[in-house]
Parts: structure tokens; C-alpha cells; sequence
């Protein structure tokens, strides 16, 4: 493990109103996934920069997996129920997490400030628009939450305090409650995870853990990083309908009428998937 790494252990990054990402161990760095490529030559131990950065993003840009599965980070995260749901999806780490059986319930609960209730996104059913509501009513909706939290915490401590056991105390509580967890995971599919969850389109709060995540990343991993940035979170791929499409738009000059709304069905791409192409053209485009 690199020395940045080692410097930041036990350090958290803060999250949202009461939760944190907390690095607890990182086992390997860049050269472990260099020597764990090489063992296919019977070769390892060789420390080349420029040659062992190459290879890494050799192995980014042609997407192995096997040498980053060699190297692992632990967290411990606190995170509210409805994100660590999210976040759980992702199967492919090792978590144990707090248990409401065997322990009261945290008292904390996610909470919304005024200016943070989004609105719908009427062209994605399951994603937020960036407005948000109006002031008086996010006022309203606040202080709402507030009262809201607070009337189910005094029930949870009621039903303990009758005695009624922890594992039915605990029906009622709030998505908003928050959850600990150690979750451990191997680069590779960390990747895996930053890549979805760092993505404009996953929701914000997770969003911020997995910034959280990756700043710990960097630290551990720092060329692997910048590999990741480059030829994944950064890069833009194409269909083969797109790359036919972008063939022909070249070549009678009409890019610019396709960023302007212009029809793509004749080159079989509709609706989102349109909407898709276009936005990867104003990135090269840099519109």
C-alpha cells in the first residue's frame, strides 16, 4: 500500500446530514496489479514507471479484470436505508452490517434542508430534475420531515421501553434512518460500482458516497484512477447504429442539424437512445 494511502486510514469523509465513508484498509496498489499481470509471463517485481503505467491503462482501456481483483479497500459507511439500498445492489463485496435485532436503532435520520426538494423529471421516470420546489413549500416540506422523523423515533422508544422485542420495535422506522456497514470490495468491481454511481444519472445522494469512495481510490490507486478517468467516467462509446449514423452525418456535414433536433430514425435511433447520440455528440463537440 502506497504511503497516501496508509496516511488516510481511519479517515472519514462526511455525507449528507449525518453520514460519513471512513477508510479502513486497503490491501495492494498500482504495482500489485502489475505483478499480478505479469505472473502470466512468470515475471513480477519490476518497477518501471512509464513501463507499469502503460500496462495499467493497457489493462484499463482492454477491460481485464483478474489483476485488479488482487487488490481490495474496506470502509466502514454510514448511510441512510433508501441509499444503502442502492448501494447493495452491487453483490459483489463482502458487507456486515448493523443489526436493529441485536441493537437499538440509530438515532439519526437523513434530513432534507429547504432548498433540497427536487422535482420530478418528467423525461425520466426514475431520476430527479435539477429544479427544485419552490421556497415556501420546501419550507413546508422540511418542517414536515422533521416532525414526521421525530413522531416515529418517539414510537420506535415507546415500544422498546414496553419491552416489545427489538426485530418488531423496528417496523416502522424510516427509510431515512441510517445504516452501518463494513463493505469490502475488490478494485475491479469497485470500478464497477464508481462507474454506475458516479454517473449523472444515478441518484444525488449516492452519488456523493461514491465521490466520497473515490477519493479514497485515488489516494490507494493513483494511475489506476487516472486510467478509470480516462477510459471509463470520461469516455464516450457507440453503438453500432450510432457509429453508422455518425458515419453518414460526417459525410453529408450534418452534425450540427442533429445537436439542433434534427430527425434520427432513418438511422434507426428514437427516443432516448436519440437523445443518448445526441448528447455524446455535444461532448465531442464540446457544446
Amino acid at each position: 500500500m502506497n504511503q497516501s494511502a496508509t496516511s488516510k486510514l481511519g479517515e472519514k469523509v462526511v455525507v449528507g446530514s449525518h453520514g460519513y465513508v471512513q477508510l479502513v484498509d486497503v490491501m495492494g496498489d498500482d504495482d500489485r496489479v502489475v505483478d499480478a499481470a505479469r505472473i502470466s509471463y512468470g515475471r513480477h517485481g519490476e518497477r518501471d514507471e512509464v513501463k507499469n503505467r502503460n500496462l495499467l491503462r493497457h489493462l484499463m482501456r482492454h477491460r481485464h479484470s483478474t489483476p485488479f481483483e488482487q487488490c481490495e479497500m474496506a470502509f466502514i459507511v454510514k448511510v441512510p436505508m433508501d441509499t444503502w439500498r442502492q448501494w447493495i445492489r452491487h453483490r459483489t463485496a463482502s458487507v456486515n452490517e448493523y443489526s436493529t435485532r441485536y441493537a437499538e436503532a440509530i438515532d439519526d435520520m437523513a434530513t432534507t434542508l429547504p432548498d433540497h426538494w427536487r422535482l420530478q423529471n418528467q423525461g425520466n421516470r426514475q431520476g430527479s430534475a435539477p429544479d427544485t420546489i419552490e421556497a415556501v413549500m420546501g419550507e413546508r416540506l422540511s418542517k414536515e420531515e422533521a416532525g414526521l422523523q421525530a413522531r416515529i423515533l418517539q414510537t420506535y422508544k415507546v415500544r422498546l421501553h414496553a419491552g416489545v422485542a427489538r426485530e418488531q420495535a423496528r417496523k416502522d422506522l424510516s427509510l431515512s434512518t441510517y445504516t452501518l456497514a463494513y463493505w469490502k470490495i475488490d478494485v475491479h468491481n469497485l470500478m464497477h460500482f464508481l462507474g454506475l454511481r458516479l454517473d449523472s444519472h444515478a441518484q444525488l445522494e449516492i452519488r456523493e458516497y461514491a465521490n466520497a469512495v473515490h477519493h479514497f481510490f485515488h489516494l490507494a490507486f493513483p494511475v489506476i484512477s487516472e486510467a478509470f478517468h480516462d477510459y471509463r467516467t470520461e469516455a464516450v462509446t457507440f453503438s453500432r447504429l450510432e457509429v453508422e449514423a455518425l458515419r453518414e452525418l460526417l459525410r453529408v456535414g450534418r452534425t450540427q442539424g442533429v445537436l439542433d433536433g434534427a430527425d434520427l430514425g432513418e438511422h434507426g435511433l428514437r427516443g432516448r437512445e436519440a437523445g443518448e447520440f445526441r448528447a455524446k455528440l455535444a461532448v465531442i463537440r464540446g457544446a
